[in-house]
């Protein structure tokens, strides 16, 4: 199925992310092409972090004794780095041209970014684990050729319920205390106003950055989920059962 198909990975430099592409490359090398998103500014410090972060690691050690001489130029064929972060809407590209390469390209999309921490800022995890799947999601919708999209969610979005756990999706406004109302533009909205109050008090980025975590927790355990990872890992799955239309979606 990989072979001569272009992939697009967010969380390009995460552990997950590393080691699918590794095994891609290493046992299908007619691979078309792995586009990696990575949070950079430009293009040169994304390069940068492919280089320190990704391609430099021991894992890439099989394939580089397998390789040899080759290894470079092969990376630099199959591997595009995509400077953007998916908090924001076209997931920060700024290039134009790179934009309409993955439309026109992309034959698979796999949603490997996330924040994982339990005690993350409710803002940050928000943005990435709920909203950064809406934006991947648009883009998907955008891109002509695309096969499959793959959304690495978590076990945990079922939270601490106790028993057989059916593996069935998330729909928008279900909850795991069956508590009801929840409506993720209106928790955006709650975040949006509670950032704008600290600012208005002059509040210390310290004061901001607590704030915001215990408002995770608080949030997430109003409508029964444990942490604010999982919690919006839920949301996540929400947003594409809602919004997915005819997309091909797996969620793992």
């Amino acid at each position: 199925f990989l072979e001569n198909k272009a992939i697009l990975i967010t969380g390009g430099a995460g552990f997950l992310a590393k080691i699918f592409a590794e095994k891609v490359l290493r046992t299908q090398p007619n691979v078309k092409k792995l586009y990696l998103l990575l949070r950079a500014a430009d293009k040169k410090s994304a390069s940068l972090r492919l280089q320190n972060e990704i391609i430099g690691k021991d894992l890439f050690k099989v394939l580089k004794q397998k390789m040899g001489a080759n290894f470079n130029p092969f990376i630099s064929e199959k591997v595009t780095v995509v400077p953007g972060d998916l908090s924001y809407k076209d997931l920060g590209i700024k290039d134009p041209d790179l934009m309409e390469e993955l439309l026109r390209e992309v034959d698979v999309i796999i949603n490997l970014a996330a924040t994982t921490n339990f005690d993350e800022r409710y803002d940050v995890s928000l943005y990435l684990n709920t909203f950064g799947v809406k934006h991947i999601l648009d883009l998907a919708k955008k891109c002509r050729n695309l096969k499959v999209f793959l959304q690495v969610s978590t076990a945990y979005v079922s939270g601490e319920t106790p028993g057989l756990i059916k593996e069935s999706p998330y729909y928008m406004g279900e909850t795991l205390n069956g508590r009801p109302g929840l409506d993720i533009e209106v928790e955006k909205k709650l975040v949006e106003a509670k950032l704008e109050e600290l600012q208005d008090e002059g509040a210390t980025e310290a004061t901001i950055k607590l704030t915001m975590k215990d408002m995770g927790m608080e949030r997430s355990r109003h409508w029964g989920w444990p942490n604010v990872y999982v919690f919006t890992k839920a949301l996540g799955e929400m947003v594409l059962m809602q919004e997915k239309g005819d997309i091909p979606l797996v969620i793992v």
